[in-house]
Protein backbone atom coordinates (compact mmCIF):
# COMPACT_ATOMS: atom_id res chain seq x y z
CA UNK A 1 0.00 0.00 0.00
CA UNK A 2 1.41 3.59 -1.09
CA UNK A 3 1.57 6.02 1.34
CA UNK A 4 -1.18 7.84 -0.72
CA UNK A 5 -2.94 5.01 -0.36
CA UNK A 6 -2.63 5.06 3.34
CA UNK A 7 -3.26 8.73 3.25
CA UNK A 8 -7.18 8.04 1.01
CA UNK A 9 -7.71 5.38 3.53
CA UNK A 10 -7.55 7.76 6.59
CA UNK A 11 -9.33 10.47 5.13
CA UNK A 12 -12.25 7.86 4.00
CA UNK A 13 -12.73 6.31 7.54
CA UNK A 14 -15.20 7.88 9.70
CA UNK A 15 -15.74 6.27 13.30
CA UNK A 16 -18.99 4.72 13.55
CA UNK A 17 -20.92 4.16 16.86
CA UNK A 18 -20.51 0.66 17.82
CA UNK A 19 -20.40 -0.89 21.10
CA UNK A 20 -22.55 0.25 23.91
CA UNK A 21 -20.86 1.16 27.52
CA UNK A 22 -21.90 -2.17 29.34
CA UNK A 23 -20.84 -4.07 26.40
CA UNK A 24 -17.22 -2.98 26.43
CA UNK A 25 -17.32 -2.74 30.57
CA UNK A 26 -18.42 -6.61 30.57
CA UNK A 27 -15.87 -7.22 27.89
CA UNK A 28 -12.86 -6.22 29.79
CA UNK A 29 -14.11 -7.25 33.23
CA UNK A 30 -14.47 -10.47 31.58
CA UNK A 31 -10.88 -10.58 30.39
CA UNK A 32 -9.68 -9.60 34.02
CA UNK A 33 -11.77 -11.94 35.86
CA UNK A 34 -10.50 -15.12 33.52
CA UNK A 35 -7.37 -13.95 33.56
CA UNK A 36 -7.48 -14.34 37.64
CA UNK A 37 -9.00 -17.39 37.80
CA UNK A 38 -6.91 -18.67 35.64
CA UNK A 39 -3.51 -17.46 38.02
CA UNK A 40 -5.43 -17.63 41.45
CA UNK A 41 -5.67 -22.08 40.24
CA UNK A 42 -2.01 -21.87 39.19
CA UNK A 43 -0.97 -20.40 42.37
CA UNK A 44 -3.73 -23.15 44.79
CA UNK A 45 -5.79 -19.73 46.32
CA UNK A 46 -8.56 -21.24 45.65
CA UNK A 47 -10.97 -18.82 47.66
CA UNK A 48 -9.98 -16.10 45.42
CA UNK A 49 -10.26 -18.50 42.40
CA UNK A 50 -13.88 -19.05 43.43
CA UNK A 51 -14.59 -15.62 44.07
CA UNK A 52 -13.06 -15.19 39.92
CA UNK A 53 -15.52 -17.77 39.01
CA UNK A 54 -18.74 -16.54 40.45
CA UNK A 55 -17.99 -13.39 39.11
CA UNK A 56 -17.49 -14.87 35.51
CA UNK A 57 -21.01 -16.63 36.09
CA UNK A 58 -22.26 -13.24 36.88
CA UNK A 59 -20.78 -11.19 34.15
CA UNK A 60 -21.70 -14.52 31.13
CA UNK A 61 -25.18 -14.64 32.42
CA UNK A 62 -25.75 -10.49 32.18
CA UNK A 63 -24.35 -10.90 28.88
CA UNK A 64 -26.97 -13.80 28.02
CA UNK A 65 -29.61 -10.96 29.22
CA UNK A 66 -27.97 -8.22 27.12
CA UNK A 67 -27.94 -10.14 24.33
CA UNK A 68 -31.64 -10.14 24.13
CA UNK A 69 -32.50 -7.03 25.66
CA UNK A 70 -29.99 -4.80 25.43
CA UNK A 71 -28.17 -2.55 22.81
CA UNK A 72 -29.57 -3.13 19.25
CA UNK A 73 -25.75 -3.97 18.27
CA UNK A 74 -25.51 -6.21 21.42
CA UNK A 75 -28.52 -8.22 20.53
CA UNK A 76 -27.98 -11.94 19.48
CA UNK A 77 -29.81 -11.40 16.59
CA UNK A 78 -27.90 -8.47 15.30
CA UNK A 79 -25.05 -10.68 14.64
CA UNK A 80 -26.16 -14.46 14.70
CA UNK A 81 -26.40 -15.95 11.10
CA UNK A 82 -27.56 -19.47 9.96
CA UNK A 83 -26.05 -21.95 7.78
CA UNK A 84 -26.31 -19.96 4.51
CA UNK A 85 -24.73 -17.04 5.64
CA UNK A 86 -22.03 -18.34 7.16
CA UNK A 87 -21.36 -20.67 3.94
CA UNK A 88 -21.96 -17.05 1.42
CA UNK A 89 -19.32 -15.39 3.97
CA UNK A 90 -17.06 -18.56 3.98
CA UNK A 91 -16.79 -18.35 -0.10
CA UNK A 92 -16.19 -14.70 -0.07
CA UNK A 93 -13.66 -15.15 2.05
CA UNK A 94 -11.93 -18.05 0.11
CA UNK A 95 -12.32 -15.67 -2.96
CA UNK A 96 -9.91 -13.41 -1.54
CA UNK A 97 -12.81 -10.33 -0.63
CA UNK A 98 -13.32 -9.32 3.20
CA UNK A 99 -17.45 -8.15 3.75
CA UNK A 100 -17.91 -5.48 5.83
CA UNK A 101 -19.63 -6.51 8.89
CA UNK A 102 -20.43 -3.87 11.48
CA UNK A 103 -20.06 -5.86 14.62
CA UNK A 104 -19.18 -9.66 14.42
CA UNK A 105 -18.74 -11.64 10.77
CA UNK A 106 -20.57 -14.68 11.38
CA UNK A 107 -17.71 -17.08 12.14
CA UNK A 108 -16.81 -14.58 15.20
CA UNK A 109 -20.80 -14.87 15.91
CA UNK A 110 -20.04 -18.24 16.40
CA UNK A 111 -17.12 -18.23 18.75
CA UNK A 112 -18.40 -15.56 20.83
CA UNK A 113 -21.42 -18.33 21.23
CA UNK A 114 -19.20 -20.64 22.15
CA UNK A 115 -17.14 -18.80 24.50
CA UNK A 116 -19.69 -17.76 26.43
CA UNK A 117 -21.25 -21.21 26.60
CA UNK A 118 -17.81 -22.78 27.55
CA UNK A 119 -17.27 -19.81 30.18
CA UNK A 120 -20.84 -20.44 32.11
CA UNK A 121 -20.27 -24.51 31.99
CA UNK A 122 -16.41 -24.41 33.22
CA UNK A 123 -17.16 -22.49 35.87
CA UNK A 124 -20.39 -24.03 36.36
CA UNK A 125 -18.57 -27.40 37.44
CA UNK A 126 -16.05 -25.37 39.10
CA UNK A 127 -19.30 -24.71 41.54
CA UNK A 128 -18.93 -28.72 42.68
CA UNK A 129 -15.40 -28.94 42.48
CA UNK A 130 -13.07 -30.21 45.10
CA UNK A 131 -9.24 -30.84 45.90
CA UNK A 132 -9.98 -33.36 48.40
CA UNK A 133 -8.21 -31.46 51.03
CA UNK A 134 -9.55 -28.01 52.13
CA UNK A 135 -11.28 -26.51 49.24
CA UNK A 136 -14.92 -27.45 48.29
CA UNK A 137 -16.77 -25.35 45.80
CA UNK A 138 -20.16 -24.20 46.92
CA UNK A 139 -22.48 -26.66 45.48
CA UNK A 140 -20.06 -30.09 46.41
CA UNK A 141 -22.41 -31.20 49.05
CA UNK A 142 -25.05 -32.16 46.51
CA UNK A 143 -22.99 -34.44 44.71
CA UNK A 144 -21.57 -37.92 45.92
CA UNK A 145 -18.14 -37.89 46.62
CA UNK A 146 -17.43 -39.99 43.46
CA UNK A 147 -19.67 -37.63 41.28
CA UNK A 148 -17.95 -34.68 42.76
CA UNK A 149 -14.35 -35.68 41.50
CA UNK A 150 -15.58 -36.58 37.93
CA UNK A 151 -17.38 -32.34 37.89
CA UNK A 152 -13.52 -31.93 39.20
CA UNK A 153 -11.73 -33.25 36.22
CA UNK A 154 -14.30 -32.09 33.39
CA UNK A 155 -13.86 -28.75 35.14
CA UNK A 156 -10.35 -28.89 34.50
CA UNK A 157 -10.96 -30.09 31.41
CA UNK A 158 -13.14 -28.01 30.10
CA UNK A 159 -10.19 -25.23 30.45
CA UNK A 160 -8.34 -26.87 28.13
CA UNK A 161 -11.08 -26.21 25.32
CA UNK A 162 -11.75 -22.71 26.71
CA UNK A 163 -7.48 -22.00 26.28
CA UNK A 164 -8.18 -22.85 22.63
CA UNK A 165 -10.74 -20.79 22.04
CA UNK A 166 -9.03 -17.63 23.78
CA UNK A 167 -5.98 -17.81 21.65
CA UNK A 168 -7.90 -18.58 18.62
CA UNK A 169 -9.65 -15.29 19.52
CA UNK A 170 -6.65 -13.92 19.96
CA UNK A 171 -4.88 -14.92 16.88
CA UNK A 172 -7.90 -13.68 15.14
CA UNK A 173 -7.50 -10.42 16.58
CA UNK A 174 -3.82 -10.18 15.50
CA UNK A 175 -4.68 -11.57 11.60
CA UNK A 176 -7.46 -8.87 11.39
CA UNK A 177 -4.77 -6.03 12.89
CA UNK A 178 -1.81 -7.12 10.06
CA UNK A 179 -3.16 -8.92 6.94
CA UNK A 180 -6.65 -6.76 7.10
CA UNK A 181 -5.10 -3.60 9.25
CA UNK A 182 -8.43 -3.53 11.10
CA UNK A 183 -8.43 -2.91 14.41
CA UNK A 184 -10.81 -5.11 16.62
CA UNK A 185 -9.63 -3.48 19.75
CA UNK A 186 -10.06 -0.45 20.10
CA UNK A 187 -13.53 -0.44 19.16
CA UNK A 188 -14.34 -2.32 22.57
CA UNK A 189 -12.48 0.48 24.64
CA UNK A 190 -14.05 3.35 22.87
CA UNK A 191 -17.06 2.21 21.42
CA UNK A 192 -16.71 3.57 17.57
CA UNK A 193 -15.16 1.48 15.06
CA UNK A 194 -13.36 3.41 11.64
CA UNK A 195 -15.34 2.62 9.02
CA UNK A 196 -15.56 3.59 4.76
CA UNK A 197 -18.33 5.74 3.90
CA UNK A 198 -20.45 3.37 1.73
CA UNK A 199 -19.92 0.48 4.63
CA UNK A 200 -20.96 2.85 7.35
CA UNK A 201 -24.47 1.92 9.04
CA UNK A 202 -26.79 4.02 10.90
CA UNK A 203 -25.96 4.07 14.91
CA UNK A 204 -27.19 1.25 17.05
CA UNK A 205 -30.49 2.16 19.23
CA UNK A 206 -28.89 2.12 22.75
CA UNK A 207 -30.54 0.43 25.71
CA UNK A 208 -30.24 2.52 29.03
CA UNK A 209 -28.12 2.67 31.16
CA UNK A 210 -30.47 1.69 33.94
CA UNK A 211 -31.96 -1.47 32.07
CA UNK A 212 -27.83 -2.61 32.06
CA UNK A 213 -27.64 -1.81 35.74
CA UNK A 214 -30.74 -3.89 36.62
CA UNK A 215 -29.56 -6.76 34.95
CA UNK A 216 -26.00 -6.56 36.38
CA UNK A 217 -27.53 -6.34 39.71
CA UNK A 218 -29.95 -9.48 39.23
CA UNK A 219 -26.79 -11.77 37.43
CA UNK A 220 -24.41 -10.78 40.57
CA UNK A 221 -27.62 -11.87 42.62
CA UNK A 222 -27.84 -15.19 41.07
CA UNK A 223 -24.33 -15.71 41.60
CA UNK A 224 -24.00 -14.51 44.81
CA UNK A 225 -27.07 -16.66 45.67
CA UNK A 226 -25.32 -20.00 44.82
CA UNK A 227 -22.91 -19.44 47.24
CA UNK A 228 -26.00 -19.48 49.45
CA UNK A 229 -27.87 -22.50 48.88
CA UNK A 230 -25.17 -25.28 48.97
Amino acid sequence: MTERDKTSRTTLATPMILWDLPTRIFHWSLVVCVAGSYLTGEDGNLDLHQTFGLCVIGLVLFRIMWGFVGSESSRFASFLRGPSAILTYLRAVRSGAHPFTPTHNPLGALSVIALLALLLVQAGLGLFATDDIFFEGPLNGWVSYDMAAILTGWHHLTFDGLAILIILHLVAIGAYAVLLRTDLVSPMVTGRKLAKPEDAVRAPRMAPLWLAVLLAVIAGGIAYGVTLVG
